[in-house]
């Protein structure tokens, strides 16, 4: 290693000491919020301590884990979505698939992402706490939270979208939003994003969309903006109320997901350096 990476290297972590560090992910448990669209998370004790004792009186217990890739705090591979039978880049979703798994688009694609994090807090420029259900953050919105914040959005950032309802994720059905709606970014909040230069997006839902009340997910049209057209992925059930709570909108964002092989997803735990 040169002089000059070991000097960086030692900066670097004298700041990351000095840090506050932000979990960004929500903990993962029998129950918690989820699509229904998605595989069921489960966890159980698979062997207790004491089933098998070794000679000297020690015993470990161990845990069986099933779970959809899109449950949880997770970041949506280019493969996820497709529009007229296309993925990004024009590629044949049929073919891409064909043998089980995405050895293109896949989420083993996404590299670990350190960079520039914003987040664009939409309930605090309104004064409010949440927004409500079925809301579509507007363009005028997001350009006015990113003014109200001194916070401009640039290329290679991730941005990270706040719309409140993360205050819900202890109450699934609420959460899940099906009678009421859930506030988000539509089809225009997705092309401006993505004429940004935003490098990842993340939001506080379920699925980074606004969803009418009564619609469920029978359209989403930032997937198909963000995934489909510009090959930007997405981050979804986010806990954003600490850094917004904080008053901090700008942050090293860091993200490394579960690498699973030809996957349209993965769980994640992401995180705010301050």
């Amino acid at each position: 290693m040169s002089g000059s990476r070991t000097d960086a290297a030692g900066a670097l972590i004298d700041l990351v000491a000095q840090a506050t560090v932000y979990d960004l992910g929500r903990p993962m448990q029998n129950g918690m919020a989820q699509s229904p669209n998605h595989p069921q998370f489960h966890h159980c004790l698979d062997r207790l301590h004491g089933d098998r004792m070794r000679p000297d009186g020690g015993s470990a217990a161990a845990d069986l884990l099933t779970t959809g890739c899109h449950v949880g705090t997770h970041v949506d591979a280019l493969a996820h979505v497709s529009h007229q039978g296309q993925l990004y880049g024009g590629i044949d979703a049929a073919q891409a698939q064909a043998n089980g798994g995405f050895a293109v688009l896949g989420i083993h694609e996404l590299p670990p992402f350190v960079g520039r994090g914003v987040l664009l807090d939409i309930p605090g420029l309104f004064g409010v706490e949440i927004c409500e259900g079925g809301h579509e953050i507007s363009v005028a919105e997001l350009e006015s939270a990113a003014a109200r914040q001194g916070t401009s959005v640039g290329p290679g950032d991730a941005v990270l979208v706040r719309s409140g309802w993360g205050a819900h994720f202890d109450d699934p059905e609420r959460y899940q939003g099906k009678d009421s709606g859930v506030p988000g970014v539509g089809e225009a909040g997705a092309q401006w994003l993505a004429d940004q230069g935003a490098a990842l997006v993340g939001a506080d839902t379920l699925a980074f969309e606004c969803i009418p009340a009564g619609q469920g997910h029978a359209l989403l049209p930032a997937h198909r903006v963000l995934l489909v057209e510009r090959g930007i992925n997405i981050i979804e059930a986010m806990d954003l109320d600490g850094l917004a709570a904080a008053g901090i909108y700008q942050f090293v964002f860091v993200l490394s997901h579960l690498n699973i092989y030809g996957a349209t997803g993965a769980p994640v735990r992401p995180l705010a350096l301050v």
